[in-house]
């Protein structure tokens, strides 16, 4: 069913428009095990997401909930430190919320970052993967009715992601710092349960490098809204069948740690360029 998010979210946008301290140059999601990233530039403003009118609460460990202004450099920043996700119980509309808020706020560029589960055999917990292609099947069709698509100029807006030039800029950013970037397909999938073995050979068979329950339909609704983005997954573990290690969040979060260092100094040196 389509959703005007201008009339469902009045309330919710009047508060934060009131409190904003600038319109931000480029937004933030920040995935499990990543959210220290908001740490680590020099804050102005930060928003409970529990105070804010309809915001959904984050209930996944190692997702706070906080919207953030941030300035780094010459750079006005808002991060989402708290995703929403499906596998909650939340419905599409809420899910994409924060794009949204980063839309009608005025940002022009995304990034989106992730913790995947690794499903090409040449990726290792620990590294750093550029999103160049989604497998959305599970979501387009429910994105659609979101959005009530009718003309072809807006339904090509739910093929046309990540953006190239965007991506472009990561990859630069990536060989002058000497950060080891992969490049892959990531598979989305609702959840809440991981996947199985099976599932994960027919990923594989379907070209897909990593697997993650996020990120697609925040970037389907970002290239609706307008915006340039990309995003960045940290593979954590091992997807199902690739190795016998157990899957488990902890492991997620553990990894995070383990490349918070790489990830931010990546992450600000896009920044600076974008």
């Amino acid at each position: 069913m389509k959703i005007n998010f201008n009339v469902k979210y009045k309330a919710l946008i009047k508060e934060l428009k009131s409190q904003a301290p600038f319109e931000p140059d480029v937004a933030l999601i920040l995935g499990s095990g990543l959210g220290e990233f908001a740490n680590s530039v020099k804050l102005s403003l930060s928003v409970p997401t529990n105070s804010l009118p309809a915001y959904p609460r984050s209930t996944v460990e190692g997702h706070k909930g906080f919207i953030h202004f941030g300035e780094l450099g010459n750079k006005k920043l808002l991060l989402f430190q708290g995703r929403i996700h499906f596998y909650e119980g939340y419905k599409l509309e809420q899910v994409i919320l924060p794009v949204f808020i980063a839309s009608v706020l005025g940002t022009k560029t995304l990034i989106l970052t992730n913790a995947a589960g690794g499903i090409n055999p040449n990726f290792k917990p620990g590294d750093l993967m550029l999103v160049n292609a989604y497998y959305p099947f599970f979501i387009k069709r429910e994105m659609a009715w979101l959005f009530g698509t009718v003309d072809v100029a807006t339904k090509n807006r739910f093929v046309d992601f990540p953006s190239s030039g965007l991506n472009q800029k990561i990859l630069t950013a990536a060989l002058e710092n000497k950060i080891h970037l992969k490049e892959g397909g990531y598979w989305y999938s609702k959840g809440p349960n991981y996947e199985t073995p099976a599932e994960i050979r027919m990923m594989a068979l379907g070209g897909a490098d990593a697997v993650g329950m996020s990120t697609a339909h925040e970037a389907i609704a970002a290239n609706y809204f307008g915006m340039e983005n990309a995003a960045l997954s940290l593979i954590t573990n091992y997807a199902a069948g690739i190795s016998s290690q157990k899957l488990s969040h902890e492991e997620v979060i553990e990894t995070g740690k383990e490349a918070k260092a790489r990830f931010e100094k990546l992450v600000k040196s896009v920044i600076e360029i974008i």
